[in-house]
């Protein structure tokens, strides 16, 4: 039995992408529309994995997805990183003169906003994701739009590139995370997803980070969140990684001295392929 991954999204879209890269393509993704679809299919046992985008170079952290890691308190076992190229896709036969439309998801318009700027003429529509803007081309045959996806989303749904890379910054990459429902006991592990709350006093999360310094721990990512229905708390969210495990145990240790509803979300190994 094939591995299940629930994606945001359609076959071709960068999720799909990202959890072949991560799993190997001997698996199955399951297409879901939303985030909280592919949880709730991870929650029912209808999947096995989620694989989630966290955080783009370009449009920043996707704070959503951070409420449904606190909600669903999923497990993450790792990450991957997919450096994201955007294309211009069309019909075949279709010219770039004919489009009057172009659709893609909001993160992906973000990301090509300067080529669109050179067309004021089309009217931009935001959709679920890019692979399902191209697949809608495809199925209604739509001779006047286009659509913002990536050259995977062109072969499967036999479109063609009126244009390469639109994206405007080249080294345009998402972060993705994978989730379990158990903890997947990670063997070097050298990076970890925690997430705490501190007092309001003067000083506070300084002394939590300097918790880590003292440690030679390094925080790679910081990012906060208001906890729902209490005014001027927080969530913080915070990415770290070590060198050495007692390095980074030690640090936990005294973190714990500072923090309230602390979690470990998740201990891995890091990836920086792109």
């Amino acid at each position: 039995m094939k591995t299940r991954i629930a994606i945001q999204g359609v076959k071709a879209s960068f999720h799909e992408e990202a959890a072949y890269k991560y799993f190997g393509e001997d698996i199955e993704t399951i297409e879901c529309e939303s985030f909280k679809k592919t949880c709730e299919m991870l929650k029912q046992g209808k999947a096995d994995h989620v694989v989630m985008a966290i955080e783009n170079s370009i449009a920043g952290s996707i704070l959503p997805n951070y409420n449904l890691l606190r909600d669903y308190r999923f497990h993450i076992i790792g990450e991957v990183h997919l450096n994201i190229q955007q294309n211009l896709l069309a019909l075949p036969g279709v010219k770039i003169s004919d489009i009057k439309f172009v659709e893609s998801h909001p993160i992906a318009i973000r990301q090509c906003d300067e080529f669109l700027s050179d067309y004021p003429e089309w009217t931009v529509k935001e959709g679920m994701d890019t692979a399902a803007c191209a697949k809608g081309i495809a199925d209604n045959k739509l001779t006047n739009t286009a659509a913002i996806a990536s050259t995977m989303a062109a072969k499967l749904y036999n479109l063609e590139i009126l244009e390469k890379r639109i994206e405007t910054n080249k080294k345009n990459a998402t972060r993705f995370l994978i989730l379990a429902n158990e903890v997947v006991e990670q063997k070097n592990a050298n990076k970890a997803s925690l997430s705490f709350q501190t007092g309001n006093a003067v000083g506070a999360l300084a002394t939590v980070l300097q918790c880590f310094a003292e440690q030679n721990v390094n925080l790679s990512k910081i990012q906060s969140m208001p906890v729902v229905g209490k005014r001027n708390e927080y969530d913080f969210y915070v990415d770290v990684e070590w060198k050495k495990q007692s390095d980074y145990d030690a640090a936990i240790r005294k973190v714990l001295k500072h923090t309230v509803n602390f979690n470990i979300m998740g201990e891995y190994i890091k990836n920086e392929k792109v």
